[in-house]
């Protein structure tokens, strides 16, 4: 059997907490980005020592997670960040990323069908920003709606 790298565009996004319906249209999203974690650093000067300084990581830094899809009419979704935003009403919730696998029926696999391949936890995300896309008489395009989260951290599960 051979290995392939696994593929970008097949994942759901689920959010878990109250206020959300599990309804498909709500979670079904065109990108997902800024999933990401670096350890932000510090420099100490030592006294009596000039030739270099000390550079510790005091803790790690998550990147906003942006979620964009096409706009959806009465979404109990954009409502959670109108709540928030508007409103100062915030209320956490956390969020499951999977990148998905599809099991090839020539596979010699008992299971088939779609499966996790890689999962991340996103803890208590709030709304930081909603914005929609351009309005363009000149061109085709849906309109996009755009979700930035900030969060606490995310794991890998």
């Amino acid at each position: 059997m051979r290995t392939y790298p696994p593929v970008s565009f097949f994942f759901e996004v689920i959010f878990q907490g109250e206020g959300l319906d599990k309804q498909i249209v709500e979670t079904r999203f065109q990108s997902v980005t800024g999933l990401s974690a670096e350890l932000q650093t510090t420099t100490i000067k030592e006294g009596g020592e000039n030739r270099f300084e000390h550079i510790v990581p005091p803790r790690a830094k998550y990147s906003p997670l942006t979620l964009k899809r096409g706009l959806v009419h009465d979404s109990k979704m954009t409502q959670w960040c109108t709540d928030a935003i508007v409103n100062y009403d915030i209320r956490p919730m956390n969020l499951l990323i999977h990148l998905l696998n599809v099991k090839r029926p020539n596979e010699k696999k008992q299971h088939k069908g779609i499966e996790p391949l890689m999962s991340w936890k996103v803890i208590n995300a709030w709304p930081k920003k909603w914005s929609v896309s351009d309005f363009d008489a000149e061109k085709s395009a849906i309109a996009i709606e755009s979700l930035e989260l900030n969060y606490q951290y995310f794991e890998s599960l």
